[in-house]
């Protein structure tokens, strides 16, 4: 299977060890991943909220990219999965994107309203399948207890991201945790924002939300949380030293992309996996997995 590959900007700056991560597991697993170098940033929601218009230009551009190759979108990125579909719903409207167009023919680009953004967590459990998944674990992280985390944007708004239409998108990442031999440590925190978003504008309740997710998910047990999310992987694993202390306790949960979970019970080695790049110390996890330090 071939897609159009958008890793976005965190996995290949602030979280450089989660790109590699990703290429090593879909290589595995028969994904062929077509870059595309010119793309740009989504916007993040953040430059939606003052300029709509331009933000989803950019996706339409992106997507217009991707139609040329005649390819699907896989990104890695849930924040960039929830503001590509938000974008691509409002291109449903043909005046609406017939204005973006106009900015596009500058570039020679136009967008016409086939694309599919996808997240690599979908992909996997609605193409690709977990069996397939099965065949090729060698490691499962048998008696890891595991908190899934997802973060705002892949769970809403819930129109934009067809969950009626599939169902099976709210429990995803749960499956994932049972396909690869880990036990679900669920908690309510694990559709909240991580509290990136709010990081520069008011660090205290950012750390405060990161405190609040990983220290409940440690007080139920669990080893690790895993994340289909670089934003909230890059908040909650650099940013929880500060808010343990913050917070005025220890936490010390470390904090896993999802590629990088998958990537450990396929027998890849934590140093493919970038884990000693972490904040927080995976030595714990990995010596309860048996995969070294």
């Amino acid at each position: 299977m071939k897609y159009a590959f958008f890793p976005g900007c965190v996995s290949r700056g602030g979280c450089p060890e989660l790109y590699p991560a990703t290429k090593l597991i879909c290589e595995k697993l028969g994904i062929e991943l077509q870059e595309m170098p010119a793309a740009s940033c989504t916007g993040a929601g953040v430059l939606q909220e003052k300029n709509e218009l331009l933000g989803d230009t950019l996706n339409a551009r992106t997507f217009a990219m991707a139609e040329a190759l005649g390819l699907p979108i896989l990104t890695i990125c849930s924040t960039c999965q929830g503001v590509m579909s938000q974008a691509n719903h409002r291109l449903k409207n043909l005046d609406y994107r017939a204005k973006v167009n106009e900015f596009l023919a500058e570039e020679g680009l136009e967008y016409k309203g086939n694309a599919n953004p996808k997240h690599l967590l979908w992909i996997l459990v609605e193409d690709i399948g977990v069996d397939k998944i099965l065949e090729l674990i060698t490691r499962p992280l048998a008696g890891v207890r595991m908190a899934p985390f997802y973060g705002c944007y892949i769970v809403r708004p819930t129109d934009a991201l067809e969950f009626e239409d599939n169902p099976e998108r709210e429990t995803a990442l749960e499956k994932i945790i049972e396909t690869i031999g880990a036990t679900v440590v669920d908690f309510a925190g694990k559709t909240r924002c991580c509290g990136f978003p709010i990081l520069t504008i008011n660090e205290r309740n950012s750390m405060t939300m990161v405190a609040n997710h990983t220290s409940e998910a440690k007080d139920l047990g669990a080893d690790a949380m895993i994340t289909p999310c670089p934003l909230c992987h890059l908040n909650l694993d650099s940013f929880q030293p500060k808010a343990a202390s913050q917070a005025g306790r220890p936490i010390n949960l470390p904090i896993l992309h999802m590629p990088q979970a998958i990537g450990l019970a396929m027998g890849l080695s934590p140093k493919e996996m970038g884990l000693q790049r972490h904040i927080v110390s995976t030595k714990p996890l990995l010596t309860k997995i048996g995969a070294g330090v």
